[in-house]
């Protein structure tokens, strides 16, 4: 296992490399320069440059430079000194505003994942157990009615019950007289309070795949001669099921653990918008509008290296799950 996962982590230099490649050319995708697109906005807004600051702000990106030399000087600051450049939208250092929304990001993919796996793992074992009864069938019909369900959709009729019957409005992580409040249990209990809707919408959304993926998996593997074998030599089926044909079932869930961040974030775009969550998604949709390509680059930059990331954590996985994938 361990000269297998060396291999698998040796591949994450050129992608990582590829992914910095590709962050860097968003970053050049608008007409002009940085420079240019921020002395625009800021007389856009009544504010001016002098030729000092322009100076150094063309010093600082190197964009006197010819675009490999701009290449080497972004990925080096960011590499050695967390530096991302600035926002002229926000009017911010991007590493800020990363470093503000990328973890809340992440926290409510991971939760809402989790919770993706403990509505669909048992459901779709219940689903592939009883093929063909009523329950299945109720359990297919619920699936196909989550997978067409926008999740914007959703969590705008989540948010019309919860406000005809309660008064509340969920908007955001936290309440009004919170947002500003120090940290407390109190203010703990209001983001519980606020979180479980969204939270709710992503999981549910995303267990009807799951559901369906998981059914067919393992109704593939309950036809296989090792169960049939193993059934034979008298094991306890709840023992038969759940100690091969679910474990290799898993499998795929298990493999796209990578591309689960990506997929949730752009669910999370949508739904953010609605609930207006300070989190990734929002941001990345106004840097694109806005042309702010250091904020838009820095965060394809991430996101990607997290996707790389979870990549090879779902290979570690599987290797463990499933040992004959490392031969």
């Amino acid at each position: 296992m361990g000269p297998y996962i060396v291999r698998r982590a040796m591949l994450l230099v050129p992608f990582l490399f590829l992914i910095s490649l590709i962050s860097f050319i968003v970053i050049q995708l608008p007409p002009g320069s940085f420079v240019d697109t921020y002395r625009q906005n800021l007389e856009s807004q009544g504010g001016s440059l002098n030729e000092g600051q322009l100076a150094a702000l063309e010093e600082r990106y190197g964009l006197d430079q010819p675009l490999p030399v701009q290449y080497v000087r972004w990925i080096t600051n960011i590499v050695f000194e967390g530096d991302f450049g600035n926002s002229f939208r926000y009017q911010r250092p991007v590493a800020d505003i990363l470093v503000e929304r990328v973890p809340r990001t992440v926290a409510i993919s991971l939760v809402a994942i989790l919770l993706t796996w403990l509505i669909a793992i048992p459901l779709g074992i219940f689903s592939a157990l009883r093929q063909y009864s009523v329950w299945d069938y109720l359990l297919t019909l619920i699936s196909f009615v989550g997978l067409s369900i926008p999740a914007f959709l959703l969590a705008l009729v989540l948010m019309y019950v919860v406000f005809t019957n309660t008064g509340w409005l969920v908007t955001g992580l936290y309440s009004p007289e919170f947002r500003d409040a120090p940290w407390s249990l109190a203010k703990f209990g209001d983001l519980v309070k606020n979180l479980w809707l969204p939270l709710i919408v992503l999981a549910v959304t995303g267990a009807a795949g799951t559901i369906r993926i998981l059914r067919a998996t393992l109704l593939d593997e309950l036809q296989k001669p090792y169960v049939t074998t193993a059934r034979a030599k008298g094991l306890p089926n709840w023992k038969v099921i759940l100690k091969y044909p679910v474990r290799l079932a898993i499998n795929p869930l298990i493999s796209t653990i990578g591309w689960l961040l990506p997929a949730v974030v752009g669910g999370e775009l949508v739904v953010s918008k609605v609930l207006n969550l300070p989190t990734v998604g929002p941001v990345i949709l106004e840097a694109a509008l806005a042309e702010d390509m250091y904020l838009a680059g820095g965060f394809v930059l991430i996101l990607s290296t997290l996707t790389v990331i979870g990549t090879l954590l779902s290979d570690i996985l599987l290797t463990w799950l499933d040992p004959r994938i490392r031969y």
